[in-house]
């Protein structure tokens, strides 16, 4: 859909009318009448013109999310003062180059928006004179040049005034080619060149009358007339054409250069106007093949090149045309990559452009597209672009047209009236987005990373991400955002990234650099064998992670633009996808068990244990504050003998056994799969296999099924009241004999447990210490058999000097803020206390070896009573008293002859205030570490409080949350549901099962 009259989008301000009306579409005109700006025949009225200052300050400030504050409200003061005074204002630095980003990103014609954000912006406001104005010109190419490695850029001239002339660039691009006007009403050259060809004739430039002749610029500034300036040779990129299997298309003579730098239209931000703002982005390939080249308005070369190819040009059935501007078109992109310039095809370009529409429909509600401009002008029904509904609107800031200066131009000394025009007033969408916390509990986190110049790379990596959704917890990051400090901390690391001209790493890789330690990785590069270093920098990347001792695994995969790209990182990321065992980077190591200790009371029903582990030898394990330590257990013995009882025709006890799958035809016969390592089937059970969770209703089937009724939420009951482990399962099958083979390949792989790690490493060198509580349950509403947590239990009767496989994950976002000095709250009830231990530890180490002074942290810790389970309370005391903690807050739950507390009520009725100033006025951090439930009501907590403490609304309190996480200073370590919390684990289950019953019911089986 094309623009409608008086659409509306945004907030600010009132709409900006198109030509478009309830009667007739006017979107496919190059130039329908509202869209040219007004000529410089007068001044925008004061009141028109702060209207719109005010408009545009308000989007910056609502992108640095500091709308309505005093800094906001001074900048309108400021400029409102400026109008008023000179009927102008002039934009601070940052301003203006937020406005051409945004203008960029506004303008509805361009397909290739999706880099609005890494336009390179020049500041020439200041410009003074032709001569200065043609040397920023010349710099401005250069830059963007950059010999062959496209940049896109801008540059900003001094903005329209009153009373005065304007800085103008009289040629359409900053490069073109001329067009001669022959005796018979031929052109040579470039037709659409001819009318700038012939005032710089006029102006004294003497033409070579070739094809492919560069023209001069011709500058126009308020106090010079328009001067010719000729651009050094040097300056201007050219590409000769020549096509990969047509040998004779060189000895066509075509060329083009590399450089699009549009330089007549108008910059409009917050109402000033610039009408000298030339900017470049590259070329998309059907621009010079089928544009530039194949229009018959134009060069017009297809009938030349149809005749060469022997091509019937005498009826439009053999689609001759068609024909000869593909081959145009491979041409064109051919030699450009093999001079190493920067192109991009239509159909990536119209990808990009699709994944940029739809970033800003999530980002700002819409995003302005004129179809037909977007369409390419070559196979425009195969790209995706052509069925995608568009909807064309202007938003402010943005570029328009503007008439020709040679048009308008007015000789210095006369007076010129400026033409009344329509109000112009963008609505800039404005969307508020609210970060929730998800808790995807079990599984890896998977770091995509990508570099790229085109946007490919990027499209690649989120098809990568949308595949790892399935089993993991994966972000996608461009390299030049992400903090490389963390990278030794991640647990696996895909890199895509494209090699942009003769090897070099795209502009966004540059920056990245890599730590000393690194986890498992795979790299896929994308790139073209046109040229002569073929994916370097992926190859690079792939090389260097590894030499840094990062683990591969799977071999460096490659796209070739050329060949088949796209389903070569298809095959590679299904590969990846699928690699056995997506464990942990840290190498897995055998940890001596140290004696262990009860924390509660001998009084107490449950245990929590304090276990420390020996990391003896293994120095090159290093963790931080906050770090985790993921355990691999072992299953009850009792458990695994019940199921070697329920095994048919068991193999030896000593026999070791490889699983195998019916390979492919023609192929092996037999293959070996990598889901277990060779071992014998009661090692499988004991330490690779779960045979304690409740077995999955697909497993169920394969035992001849509980029940023929399919209703899941049989299942669900069935499974959340009995909980039952595999021997439980197989005891209401007693006819039920169970292959080996079924329980190798069916049964689920035994998961680590992470633990948050309870010591700080300076504290205690060598060890790692855990706070684990003991979990052992009755199903069936506690009438049921008694059940174990597989970890904790495991951990509990190991004995001194057994072997605990394990390794460290680290939790880069649940770190101790870099300056000691920094303010914190932490809040961890039960074992939620068991971070913060190292905390504590890590500053009273600091204290002992004179790290510094330290800013104030509260500890609020909550557990049932003080006389049972009140866990590390001498511990706390202690470190209050030496002031690694400043306050130790305690809320109990089950106290005799207290009500009942909870530490978000300690927070509520004792910290609101500090709180409050703790995180909004003091720069400082809080974190929360528990169970899901607890996290949430600390977190609706915490924003009350700042509503109230504030004087702010909620939506606006969890603004200033959202914000926090976003600079990483709310901080969570949530735990999982476990059956501790059996009646929470309840009361969710309902909840989830009410949800799905008011959901209408779907289509009839």
């Amino acid at each position: 859909m094309r623009g409608r009259g008086g659409l509306t989008r945004g907030t600010p301000g009132d709409p900006q009318e198109v030509p478009c009306s309830g009667q007739r579409c006017l979107g496919s005109l190059v130039l329908p009448r509202p869209l040219p700006a007004p000529t410089p025949e007068g001044t925008r009225p004061p009141e028109e013109l702060l209207e719109l200052a005010r408009d545009f300050i308000t989007q910056y400030y609502v992108s640095l999310r500091r709308e309505n504050s005093p800094a906001h409200t001074q900048r309108l003061r400021e400029v409102a003062a400026d109008i008023a005074a000179s009927g102008s204002y002039r934009l601070r630095e940052p301003e203006l180059t937020f406005g051409a980003k945004q203008a960029w990103r506004n303008a509805a014609r361009c397909v290739g928006r999706i880099q609005w954000n890494k336009l390179q912006v020049f500041d020439a406001r200041d410009c003074a004179g032709l001569a200065e104005m043609f040397s920023l010109l010349c710099s401005h190419i250069q830059f963007a040049t950059n010999r062959g490695n496209i940049r896109s850029a801008i540059t900003i001239f001094p903005p329209r005034a009153p009373g005065r002339g304007d800085f103008r660039i009289w040629n359409p691009q900053l490069i073109r080619y001329a067009g001669y006007r022959q005796p018979d009403g031929s052109v040579r050259g470039d037709p659409a060149n001819v009318d700038i060809t012939e005032l710089c004739i006029q102006h004294g430039w003497s033409p070579g009358g070739g094809r492919f002749d560069v023209l001069p610029l011709l500058l126009q500034s308020p106090d010079e007339s328009p001067e010719l300036f000729p651009l050094p040779p040097e300056l201007v990129l050219e590409v000769p054409l020549q096509h990969p299997t047509l040998e004779w298309f060189s000895e066509l003579g075509l060329r083009w250069h590399a450089l699009p730098a549009v330089a007549n239209l108008l910059l409009e931000i917050g109402g000033l106007e610039f009408p000298a703002a030339p900017f470049n982005g590259w070329y998309m390939g059907t621009e010079i093949g089928s544009r530039n080249l194949c229009d018959r308005h134009r060069y017009d070369v297809l009938p030349e090149v149809a005749q060469r190819m022997g091509l019937d040009t005498g009826t439009s059935s053999s689609l001759w045309k068609d024909r000869a501007a593909v081959e145009v078109n491979v041409a064109v992109l051919h030699s450009f990559q093999v001079a190493q310039v920067t192109i991009v095809d239509h159909h990536a370009a119209t990808e990009s452009f699709m994944k940029h529409l739809a970033a800003e429909g999530q980002a700002r509600g819409g995003c302005p597209a004129d179809w037909a401009w977007i369409v390419p002008p070559l196979s425009g029904s195969l790209t995706p672009v052509f069925h995608q509904e568009m909807v064309n609107y202007h938003l402010s800031p943005t570029f328009r047209y503007q008439p020709d200066a040679w048009k308008v131009y007015v000789s210095k000394g006369t007076t010129v009236t400026r033409r009344k025009t329509f109000k112009e007033v963008a609505n800039a969408v404005k969307i508020s987005a609210k970060l929730m916390g998800h808790v995807m509990a079990r599984r890896v986190k998977a770091t995509i990373l990508y570099a790229t110049e085109t946007g490919k790379s990027r499209t690649y990596a989120w098809n990568l991400c949308q595949l790892f959704r399935r089993a993991f917890d994966p972000k996608v990051l461009c390299m030049d955002e992400y903090d490389v400090v963390a990278l030794e901390h991640e647990t696996l690391v895909l890199v895509v990234t494209s090699t942009f001209g003769n090897g070099d790493p795209p502009e966004c890789g540059l920056t990245a650099a890599l730590p000393p330690t690194l986890p498992r990785f795979a790299v896929f590069g994308l790139g073209s064998r046109a040229y002569p270093h073929f994916c370097a920098f992926a190859r690079a990347v792939d090389t260097r992670l590894e030499e840094l001792g990062g683990e591969r695994v799977l071999p460096l995969g490659e796209g070739d633009e050329l060949c088949a790209q796209e389903e070569s990182f298809r095959t590679w990321a299904r590969q990846v996808f699928q690699v056995r065992g997506w464990g942990p980077q840290e190498p897995l190591c055998p940890w001596a068990h140290l004696p262990l200790q009860n924390l509660q009371s001998e009084e107490s029903s449950r245990q929590t244990l304090l276990l420390r582990v020996g990391c003896a030898g293994q120095g090159g394990l290093r963790h931080l504050p906050g770090d985790h330590l993921g355990v691999f257990p072992a299953n009850r013995p009792e458990l695994v003998r019940d199921v070697l009882q329920r095994v048919e025709d068991p193999p030896p006890p000593e026999q070791p056994l490889a699983l195998e799958s019916r390979g492919p035809s023609p192929g092996p016969r037999w293959v070996l799969q990598p889901r277990l390592p060779p071992c014998t089937l009661a090692q499988a059970l004991t330490f690779y296999l779960d045979v304690a969770a409740p077995p999955s209703p697909q497993f169920l089937q394969l035992l001849g099924s509980l029940a023929r009724d399919p209703d899941a939420r049989l299942y669900e009951e069935w499974k959340w009241f009995r909980c039952p482990t595999l021997p439980e399962v197989l005891a209401e099958f007693p006819s039920v004999a169970l292959p080996a083979a079924l329980l190798l390949s069916q049964l689920p792989l035994l998961q680590p447990r992470y633990y948050s790690i309870s010591s700080a490493p300076g504290a205690h060198p060598g060890e790692i210490h855990l706070t684990v509580a003991v979990v052992t349950y009755h199903s069936e509403n506690g009438q049921g058999p008694l059940h174990y947590g597989v970890c904790s239990t495991w951990l509990a009767r190991l004995q001194p000097g057994d072997t605990v496989p394990a390794f460290i994950r680290g939790a880069p976002s649940f770190r101790l803020p870099p300056a000691p000095d920094t303010p914190c709250i932490l809040v961890g009830p039960g074992t939620g206390v068991a971070p913060f231990r190292s905390f504590w530890q890590h500053r009273l180490h600091l204290l002992r070896t004179g790290g510094g002074p330290l800013g104030p942290m509260v500890l609020v810790f909550g557990c049932r009573s003080s006389a049972l389970d009140h866990i590390y309370r001498e511990e706390m005391e202690e470190a209050r008293q030496q002031g690694a903690l400043s306050q130790v807050l305690t809320a109990f739950s089950r106290q005799p002859g207290s009500p009942k507390t909870y530490v978000q009520d300690v927070l509520r009725a004792q910290l609101a205030a500090e709180v409050h100033q703790v995180l909004c006025q003091r720069g400082g951090h809080m974190y929360v570490c528990g169970d899901v439930t607890m996290a949430t009501e600390v977190l609706q907590t915490v924003q009350h409080i700042l509503a109230q403490e504030g004087g702010m609304t909620l939506g606006q309190a969890g603004d200033v949350i959202s914000e926090l996480r976003d600079k990483n200073r709310y901080h969570e370590d949530i735990f999982g549901l476990t059956f501790r919390t059996q009646e929470v684990a309840l009361r969710i289950r309902s909840q989830s099962f009410s949800l799905q019953e008011r959901r209408p019911p779907g289509p009839a089986p």
